[in-house]
């Protein structure tokens, strides 16, 4: 999978049921909307978003349409620069994705939104089409925001968009990039001195002498009577966290102001925080290595299904058919499992609470056995295609891979049949389910039948086409047999449930 993260920037931070809906059309693509920061002073609402990179361009396309239905620039205020409804878009790698597959992603979305929606799309970063729009300042900033864009788009060549029209509606315009991962920090200061404030942004940003790879601007906080110096750190490793903030802290003391807060929107890399930890308990040894729930997000990372669903739609040959078949059999078990959980200390079921306790422990072995069978079919192909490379260049060598070809074969034979054997082993419950379990559940006991008895028949269906490769007659003959007999016993034992389903 090429996961990435999107960090879309809408340009509403006051009303919440505005930046709901806009997150509820992000939904309709399985995605995962993990972080949500409004602030009411900016006026301005920052969203983090997680997913395959195919769908994000999708979710991000129907937030930027969502945006550009409920916001309006024309009446629009806040402390934050702005140029539209949705007003950035950056796309950031992650997890071994590459920033120019995210260029591409950024450019896609931008030629859409474009001509679909008829919004005025600038692109930065590496997905900057103009090396003077790489940088975000370069094209949006307190001075140039989107009043005065409405104008210079008419008639300056230097704003003409890179997607879309050259005119701005209500929607304005949105920045579209592809982007190293960002920091979002602001420093909160005990005063109401403005002046102070953009003082030390200035002493701040990269660009005018201050620290390199940080931006930054000074801002009034209403609600609070403080003032903030409000930054972007572009690159955390070379100039990291603890480094800024200690930087702005002796800025403001410098001025008689003290620091009441500081401030992360969005989130912030597990490396970044290495950084603070190191910094303020000098533990120069330390690792990310050593954080319990990092290593624990590895672990449930490679078994969840949203990483399973996209290996099995790559164009990899495994995991394939009998690795499937083993999940939609473990779905299968787990649905047999949870109806007799439903049927135990319920009212009305007194005489069946033993048979559905035994039922149900069954079952849940019967689960996790086709659960891993999933990944034991994976192996078995990815060892018989190892054996397929091995070399044949010498009669020796010809044998010894046509030795080990076959061996695999039965391996690739055995374990889709095992799997098979599994899912038929309670098939025979689901008649008592619909007799003796909870009446309000006989829908999933109907689900349970197609999913166990497809995973049957999908598991024999790979027995089958290794059978017709493997030389051994003996075994061919034995599994056959077994094929057959399994498919068989399977059509009994769900011909009367599943021709019943419509009465």
């Amino acid at each position: 999978m090429n996961y990435v993260e999107c960090v879309p920037n809408y340009s509403e931070g006051r009303d919440r049921s505005k930046i709901d809906s806009i997150i509820e059309s992000i939904k309709k693509y399985p995605v995962d909307v993990i972080d949500v920061e409004m602030n009411a002073d900016h006026n301005r609402s920052v969203v983090t978003v997680v997913g395959e990179g195919e769908y994000m361009v999708g979710a991000m396309f129907e937030s930027i349409k969502r945006a550009s239905e409920l916001i309006d620039l024309d009446k629009h205020k806040g402390e934050h620069p702005r140029f539209g409804a949705t007003d950035v878009v950056p796309f950031v790698p992650m997890l071994g994705t590459t920033k120019e597959y995210c260029v591409g992603l950024a450019r896609r979305l931008a030629e859409r939104v474009g001509k679909e929606l008829g919004i005025p799309v600038f692109l930065y970063g590496e997905a900057a089409n103009i090396p003077s729009r790489r940088e975000l300042p370069d094209i949006r900033s307190e001075k140039f925001q989107y009043e005065q864009l409405r104008t210079a788009i008419l008639t300056d060549e230097k704003y003409s968009p890179d997607f879309g029209p050259k005119s701005v509606g209500s929607a304005g315009a949105t920045i579209i990039g592809a982007r190293e991962f960002l920091i979002a920090f602001n420093v909160d200061m005990r005063s109401e001195d403005i002046k102070a404030a953009k003082d030390i942004a200035k002493r701040t940003r990269e660009r005018t002498g201050g620290l390199k790879n940080v931006r930054a601007l000074g801002f009034n906080l209403g609600e609070t009577k403080e003032t903030q110096v409000s930054m972007n750190l572009v690159n955390y490793k070379e100039t990291p966290v603890p480094q800024v903030f200690e930087f702005v802290k002796r800025e403001a003391e410098a001025r008689g102001l003290s620091v009441s807060r500081s401030e992360l929107v969005g989130m912030i890399p597990i490396q970044a925080l290495e950084e603070i930890y190191r910094f303020y308990l000098m533990n120069r040894d330390f690792s990310e290595n050593q954080i319990l729930e990092k290593k624990l997000l590895e672990t449930f990372s490679k078994d969840s299904i949203r990483g399973y669903i996209g290996e099995l739609a790559s164009d990899k040959p495994a995991p394939g058919g009998g690795s499937a078949s083993a999940m939609v059999g473990s779905m299968g078990a787990a649905l047999v499992a949870m109806v007799a959980g439903l049927t135990i200390g319920k009212k009305g079921y007194e005489d069946a609470q033993e048979k559905m306790k035994e039922i149900k422990k069954e079952a849940e072995e019967v689960v996790w056995q086709l659960y891993n069978q999933a990944g034991r079919d994976t192996q078995a192909y990815d060892n018989l295609s190892k054996s397929l490379m091995l070399p044949k260049g010498t009669p020796e060598e010809k044998e010894a891979r046509t030795r080990a070809v076959q061996e695999r074969l039965k391996e690739a034979t055995t374990v889709p049949y095992a799997t098979g054997k599994l899912a038929s082993s309670i098939i025979h419950h689901l008649s008592t389910l619909l007799e003796r379990g909870n009446k309000n559940a006989a829908s999933d006991v109907y689900c349970a039948a197609l999913f166990l008895s497809s995973s049957v028949y999908g598991s024999m269906q790979n027995v089958k086409i290794n059978l017709g490769l493997i030389k051994d007659t003996a075994f061919v003959d034995e599994y056959r047999k077994k094929m057959l007999d399994l498919a068989e016993e399977t059509k009994r034992n769900t011909e009367q449930i599943l021709g019943n389903m419509w009465n």
